[in-house]
Parts: C-alpha cells; structure tokens; sequence
C-alpha cells in the first residue's frame, strides 16, 4: 500500500473488504514522525581550562585592614578529572573535557561508563567541555591540581543556573510601576497595554510581558578569588554567584577579549 501525507498525517491506500453481508473500506491513518529538532550548542574559546564545584553557601571574611568582604564558597569535592582531549586533527577543535563529582555506577548509562572507561577515569556525573587554543599539558584520565590552577586575587568567570521564581507579573520579572491602591484605582498591578489596535493588529515579538523568570544559565564575570583552600576543597570567591546552595557551578579563569582570548 503507498502512503501520502495530508496535514500531518500519513494516509494509506483504502482496502476493501467483505464478510457475509458486510462490506467496507478500510483506511489506515497515521501521524507523520516528526523529525528531531537539532539543537547545536557552540562553546565559545575560553581563556583556559575551568573546574567545576558546588555552591556551598555565602559567609565573609576580614582583611589584613580589617574590612569585611562577603565571599562565596564553592565546593570543589572529590576534584576533577580529564575525561577527554580533543585536538584540531581528530574533532576540528581544541577542547579539553572534564568530570565532576563521583558517582555509582548504577546511576550512569553504560555508554557513559563506556565513555569514561576509555580513559579510566571513574564514575563521573558531570561532563563539561572547555574549549581552548591549546590543549598541551592535558591528557585523558589525569587527574586536575585544581589549587595549583588558581590563587588568590586572580579573576574568574562563575557560570550557573540562577534561582527559579516561578511565573510572574511584570512588577516582578520587569521592574514595572504599580497603579494606585486607592478605591477608585482600576489598575493596581495589572499589566496595561501590551501594543498596537488594529494595525498591525499584532504584539510585537520581545514585548516584556509576564513569564517564567529565572531558572536561566547565568555568568558572573571577573570574581576575585579571596582564597584558595586546598585542606578543606573550597575556594572562596568575593560576592555572589547564581543558584542555590548546592548548585553545580562552573569555573574557569576569566576571558578578557584582547587579552587572554
């Protein structure tokens, strides 16, 4: 039977049948398989190769001076390990890959046990990819001196998930003004007009309405590093970083476009 396509969906031909004193046609209908979406994901050059941890929580520290700077502490954990080096000649790119925080083999698939395997690295629940202008001096299945990669006063650059609000007004999400709370007010927290009338008879696209708000893959550029404290696996970085305690946080030294980039 040849099939064709209408509207989404996949029509085959009619069989005719009969038995006793019945008689028919029979069609078969069935939706199209749709095609899956390709999302391509581009790592931008990154000035070297990062680490990744856990957000602890926030406290401060005193200087020599005695001023006080609010730090965040980002758990490094059981450290980070090369998975993967990838080179010019074998994937088109230099980039290094790394694994975080140690896992149970049940809880990874077997071809990210397989994956990991190759380099003999163990059961890792975090990949992240750091594509660099050199890969020499990595190898797969080392194991990162993460405190020798940073110290105290360099720069660096915080990526994570921020914290999730939920869906909000635009007072909220936006910054809006609020109307009157008085009694004869209409408009309290409503949002108003959102465009045009009947030309073009549409909302223009990016119009700042009420939505999701947070939950976004966030980056704080050029954190000081207040300290480095290998004894304990932390670093401490000055002021805020995204997410909540316990969200994974990925660290790499700050990009300077013209400098180091």
């Amino acid at each position: 039977m040849a099939a064709a396509g209408v509207g989404g969906l996949r029509f085959r031909d009619s069989v005719s049948f009969s038995s006793g004193q019945l008689s028919g046609t029979c069609v078969e209908i069935r939706p199209i398989a749709r095609a899956a979406r390709l999302v391509v994901r581009a790592n931008t050059l990154e000035a070297g190769v990062g680490i990744f941890g856990n957000k602890a929580g926030m406290t401060q520290v005193f200087t020599e001076a005695g001023k006080v700077v609010p730090v965040t502490v980002i758990s490094v954990g059981d450290g980070n390990h090369v998975t993967m080096v990838k080179t010019g000649e074998t994937d088109g790119y230099n980039a290094v890959q790394v694994g975080y925080n140690l896992s149970k083999e049940k809880h990874l698939t077997k071809p990210e046990l397989g994956h990991l395997g190759k380099s003999e690295c163990p059961p890792l629940r975090h990949l992240g990819e750091f594509r660099v202008k050199s890969t020499e001096g990595f190898e797969a299945g080392q194991k990162l001196d993460w405190a020798s990669m940073f110290s105290e006063g360099d720069l660096v650059d915080v990526q994570g998930t921020s914290v999730g609000k939920g869906f909000q007004g635009g007072i909220k999400r936006h910054n809006f003004k609020r109307g009157l709370m008085s009694h004869g007010s209409k408009s309290h927290r409503e949002h108003g007009s959102t465009g045009p009338g009947s030309t073009p008879g549409r909302i223009y696209p990016g119009t700042k309405e009420p939505g999701q708000m947070g939950n976004k893959t966030v980056k704080e550029r050029k954190l000081t590093v207040v300290k480095v404290d290998a004894e304990n696996n932390c670093v401490l970085v000055k002021g805020s970083v995204p997410g909540k305690p316990g969200n994974l946080l990925r660290i790499t030294p700050a990009k300077m476009v013209g400098k180091n980039v």
